[in-house]
């Protein structure tokens, strides 16, 4: 089966302009309404992803509609949702700087949405898995509909459960992303389920969150630890007036990524010498300065 061939039931990224995008389902016989006319599904399917398609009715609307193939970032920016979401650009810097890779498995304490772990979960496929943890039945009932409408369901593991206080059944994770309010209760609790030289990773919106799971990384021996705020500005390209753009998320969030390590202490720098040291200058030449 050709993967860029719509087919009855696929998602598809519906575009108007920059400002109106929809992400939707095509089924057969069905229609999806805008202000701008009715997208008839059955004129898209069998059809490749990247076409354009015209609203109905044709003799008074007929607006041109880009159909598009959703990529990770459209799934977490037009998801039902009812949290805040990890945006895309910190989504990519949790894969490069926790060294996540297809095949990782991954913890990652609050689901919310589902937009993270859609993205985590279609970064470690086909051999990786990621186990999602939420306290929140409602946020992992609408997170479950995600999950499975971004195709994630093989490779994404949904419970309800505390990371802080539950004993879970994991070890050897490659990486544990935290995104919860107190982040640094979680830390000692965590450690545990991480293989050496495994990743975590805290997104916290506050400072005051930050300094807090910093102290408890560096308390836990917690090896390069550092936090990050990521800020990414649109530019407006015109032929004569090109700009960034006036408007930008100012923040999003800081994200601090640390290393496990089993540390110990140098045997060898930190001998101490029997008896003082000292240089005998008895016989040795003084050194005086020439007449000239």
């Amino acid at each position: 089966m050709d993967e860029n061939i719509i087919q009855n039931g696929d998602f598809v990224f519906i575009v108007l302009d920059p400002k109106r995008r929809w992400l939707a389902q095509a089924k057969s016989g069905e229609e999806f309404h805008t202000h701008r006319g009715i997208i008839h599904f059955d004129d898209i399917i069998g059809k490749s992803y990247g076409i354009c398609t015209f609203s109905h009715p044709h003799d008074s609307q007929g607006y041109k509609f880009y159909i598009l193939k959703p990529i990770p970032s459209d799934f977490i920016l037009h998801m039902s949702r009812k949290t805040q979401i990890i945006y895309p650009h910190d989504a990519g810097l949790i894969l490069v700087y926790g060294g996540l890779r297809p095949g990782s498995k991954i913890i990652e304490a609050g689901t919310g949405s589902g937009a993270l772990t859609c993205i985590l979960g279609s970064y470690v496929r086909p051999n990786g898995h990621v186990y999602s943890y939420d306290i929140r039945a409602k946020s992992l009932k609408q997170a479950r509909r995600n999950i499975k409408n971004a195709g994630l369901d093989d490779v994404i593991t949904i419970r309800e459960g505390n990371i802080v206080d539950d004993a879970l059944d994991h070890k050897d994770i490659d990486a544990v992303v935290l995104d919860m309010p107190i982040p640094w209760a979680a830390v000692k609790k965590v450690k545990k389920y991480l293989k050496l030289s495994g990743s975590i990773v805290s997104f916290s919106p506050t400072i005051e969150q930050v300094k807090k799971t910093t102290f408890a990384l560096e308390e836990h021996e917690f090896f390069e630890i550092k936090t990050v705020e990521l800020l990414l500005r649109d530019m407006q390209i015109k032929r004569n007036a090109t700009r960034p753009d006036s408007r930008m998320v100012g923040h999003s969030g800081y994200l601090t990524f640390a290393r496990k390590i089993k540390n110990r202490e140098n045997p060898y720098r930190g001998i101490k010498p029997q008896k003082p040291e000292f240089v005998e200058m008895d016989g040795m030449p003084l050194r005086r300065d020439s007449d000239d």
